[in-house]
């Protein structure tokens, strides 16, 4: 009988590894750059995690599983307020030490991160001016062509409702179909929170580069990442809700 091979925590986590990919391309290495590394490092080990629980969701939602997919965006919701509170971590990189290290960034910018992109477009968004910017630097990486391919999660909700054969208006008058009430208040729970992030992102950038300096990469920095706060995801479970209740 073979034996397993011995793991252990190290090894496990492949932790020489990962630790040894925080390469600070400062020179001298600039003592504020591991945390700015690692902050974004950390956040792209989320993302990782996001994109897998969202893959879950959606065979969960075809599914016609609800009570899963509730479990599930009640997962998702806390991976986003864990990644939002990371930024705070930044929030201790003064600004004219950052502007030490911030030469040696190249063109390297948030915008483009494969996986957060693959995370707007899995959310929703399909607008234009999303387009154009997924454009802005080259070909379309496969992990954000996969999600564009796939349909919303707002269009997966109301086709799960459709088969159900529930109404998006009896999901808030009908006390029969409490738990889909729950899932289309965890999905503004998650835009909610995907625009906290946003918001902590534009005042983190305004403090450490002011609100009207460009981004790092030639990006445009607090102005672009400021008018993405109030972009919608389930904007048809908003109009219900307004129509329904906005009347007073």
């Amino acid at each position: 009988m073979n034996t397993p091979r011995e793991i252990s925590y190290p090894t496990y986590l492949e932790l020489d590894t990962l630790l040894g990919l925080q390469r600070p391309q400062s020179t001298p290495v600039h003592p504020d750059e591991l945390l700015f590394i690692v902050v974004h490092q950390a956040s792209e080990l989320w993302f990782k995690v996001l994109l897998h629980e969202f893959d879950q969701l959606i065979g969960q939602l075809e599914a016609l599983d609800v009570q899963q997919a509730l479990t599930t965006m009640q997962r998702i919701n806390t991976l986003v307020e864990l990644v939002a509170h990371e930024l705070s971590a930044l929030d201790t990189l003064p600004p004219q030490r950052f502007l030490q290290f911030r030469g040696y960034l190249g063109s390297s910018s948030g915008s483009q991160s494969a996986q957060f992109r693959a995370i707007e477009a899995t959310s929703g968004l399909r607008d234009p001016h999303f387009m154009a910017a997924l454009k802005e630097h080259g070909a379309l990486p496969p992990a954000v062509e996969r999600a564009l391919a796939r349909p919303t999660l707002q269009a997966l909700f109301l086709a799960l409702l459709e088969r159900q054969g529930v109404t998006l208006e009896a999901v808030y008058q009908d006390p029969t179909h409490g738990m889909l009430l729950m899932l289309a208040e965890s999905f503004l729970a998650y835009e909610q929170g995907f625009a906290r992030w946003r918001f902590l992102h534009v005042q983190l950038v305004e403090r450490i580069i002011g609100p009207d300096t460009g981004g790092t990469g030639g990006t445009l920095g607090a102005k672009y990442l400021a008018k993405t706060v109030s972009q919608r995801f389930f904007p048809e479970l908003w109009a219900v809700r307004a129509r329904l209740y906005g009347r007073g």
